[in-house]
């Protein structure tokens, strides 16, 4: 888990941001140093919980395994995953991420509502690398 970057469980789960208290800009992954904004005179960084529904803005599937430093065990059969780029709903923020386990490009359209979740990048026998993932809103599993 990327610390910061996600909090809470469930109906709880929220991507976590930054705003700007000068020029109200927004950011993930957050910002702890500066405003990103260049026209802003810089303001105090606020952590905020992003939307957690928004919009497929683009998307493309993943069929060969990625080089380091991504996580994956080399001695399991790779299966290619679905890339997402959302547009969250009150930020207008486009995040990327993974969509659910079992939801492909076909699954997908642009435009279409989507949801962030909990997710798991990859676990062993002493940890679990969490993330988080995109659902088509109606879709459970």
């Amino acid at each position: 888990m990327v610390t910061g970057w996600f909090t809470g469980e469930g109906e709880e789960f929220r991507l976590l941001g930054t705003r700007c208290s000068a020029c109200a800009s927004v950011f993930f992954p957050r910002e702890d140093a500066f405003c990103r904004n260049p026209g802003c005179p810089g303001g105090d960084l606020e952590e905020i919980p992003l939307s957690r529904r928004g919009r497929v803005w683009s998307y493309t599937d993943s069929r060969y395994r990625p080089p380091s430093p991504y996580v994956s065990d080399p001695e399991l059969e790779w299966r290619p995953y679905a890339l997402i780029a959302v547009e969250l709903e009150s930020e207008r923020l486009v995040v990327l991420g993974q969509t659910v386990p079992g939801v492909t490009v076909a699954d997908l359209t642009v435009g279409m509502e989507v949801e962030v979740v909990p997710g798991v990048l990859n676990e062993d026998a002493e940890t679990t690398w969490a993330t988080w993932h995109w659902r088509p809103t109606g879709v459970t599993a």
